[in-house]
């Protein structure tokens, strides 16, 4: 069982973010409460080699903005290593920049398309050169000189969705971008924070160009998306109740507990609070024993698309059929996570079929332990780290330094609250 209270780690979302805006600001910055996991510390790296002044102190990250147009030619070609949010958000600032860079990352990273950000840098007077005409790794980025862009995004992406406000920031005039489907909203917020003249009307995004952004004091809220782990154990596990305190509750971000409330799991919010221009609140979570199977799809994906591997897990343990659909999106993730997600828990004896975008889980299953391959992906990683709670047997991953990509300490936390 677990048991327990414990602070929750930032929100790597947020990091990353912080890091990026802080650092094309103008003045000193200071990011309490940074998640110090390997993908925002390739953020840090990047601008690092812009010659931004960064340094860290603990769980806190002091940055001495460059200014908006103040970053240099990067010393080094760019290394994004696993992170997907680096590669996107800092090729928007890139385009916007009077000199040549090149973007490289892991293994995993050169298998994740990048058209999608491309292609409307490109409609922005960006030249942008790379494999298989800039959709994949290594890509050259020649910036400068942008113009406004008025453009409907054809899927809903927080990482696209950003790199072009990014770049909308060093365009010759107002742009606008519309969403399908409002996709999670921590770069407006935050930029508006740092003096961008930005506002959202429903599904679109108007982003004026400024001379500079101001530096912040920015106070990173608890990551919702690492918390989905301990949120899936704590239901699962009889006999659990742990209190994780300083979640980011965007509602952009909260699919998860909109998911666990469907399913009649017993989770409550407790002292709710805006920090920032943020939501964020405490969640208490008890074991439920009558967890019921629900339908996840549509609008509600963008909101919860990191946790569907750990939500395929509770499925498992849920009276019913559950049907997740319209996740096409975690075919490019770090691993394709429909496949790896299906293939493993069929391992462990689960009841449960592959789809094109998503899968059915019939539960309640009983689980054995297997021998799991995580593919590196940090979320697979944790998600069977989790099922590893109630299974007969033992749960073996081949990879668990993947998780330390976003949530470095996770395993001593488990061990602390199993205790």
């Amino acid at each position: 069982m677990l048991k327990g209270s414990f602070e929750l780690i930032g929100d790597k979302s947020i990091s990353h973010r912080a890091i990026m805006f802080s650092a094309i600001s103008k003045g000193h910055n200071k990011i309490s409460n940074f998640l110090m996991g390997q993908d925002c510390l390739s953020t840090i790296d990047c601008f690092r080699k812009m010659g931004v002044d960064i340094k860290i102190e603990g769980s806190e990250v002091f940055v001495k903005g460059s200014g908006l147009h103040g970053l240099k030619a990067p010393t080094d070609i760019l290394d994004v290593g696993n992170s997907g949010t680096t590669i996107r958000l800092i090729s928007g600032i890139l385009a916007g920049n009077k000199f040549e860079s090149t973007l490289i990352g892991d293994e995993s990273i050169g298998k994740r398309p990048m058209k999608r950000v491309t292609d409307p840098l490109r409609l922005m007077g960006c030249r942008i050169e790379g494999k298989d005409d800039a959709n994949y790794t290594p890509i050259k980025i020649y910036g400068g000189n942008l113009h406004s862009i008025d453009y409907k995004m054809p899927v809903a992406s927080a990482q696209v969705k950003s790199a072009l406000i990014l770049a909308s920031l060093y365009a010759d005039k107002k742009s606008t971008i519309h969403e399908k489907v409002r996709s999670r909203n921590h770069t407006e917020i935050m930029l508006k924070s740092f003096g961008a003249d930005i506002n959202v009307d429903d599904l679109s995004i108007n982003i004026n160009p400024v001379e500079e952004l101001f530096s912040q004091d920015i106070n990173v809220c608890g990551d919702i998306s690492s918390a989905s782990f301990i949120i899936v154990g704590t239901l699962i596990t009889k006999g659990s109740e742990v209190m994780i305190k300083n979640v980011g509750l965007n509602k952009t971000r909260t699919g998860i507990i909109d998911v666990v409330k469907n399913m009649n799991g017993n989770i409550d919010l407790l002292n709710k609070r805006l920090v920032g221009g943020e939501i964020v609140g405490d969640l208490l979570v008890k074991y439920s024993p009558n967890l019921n199977a629900t339908n996840i799809d549509k609008d509600i994906i963008p909101r919860l698309i990191d946790e569907i591997p750990v939500i395929a897990v509770l499925a498992t343990q849920c009276e019913g059929t559950t049907i997740i659909k319209d996740a096409k999106e975690l075919k490019v993730k770090e691993s394709n996570r429909i496949k790896v997600v299906v293939d493993n828990l069929k391992l462990m004896g689960a009841d449960i079929e592959e789809l094109e975008d998503g899968m059915i889980i019939k539960g309640k299953n009983s689980l054995k332990g297997a021998n799991i391959q995580t593919f590196k992906d940090h979320r697979i990683a944790m998600a069977f780290s989790i099922a590893d709670l109630v299974c007969d047997g033992d749960v073996k991953l081949d990879d668990t330094k993947c998780i330390d990509v976003s949530f470095p300490g996770y395993t001593k936390l488990i061990k602390e609250l199993s205790k």
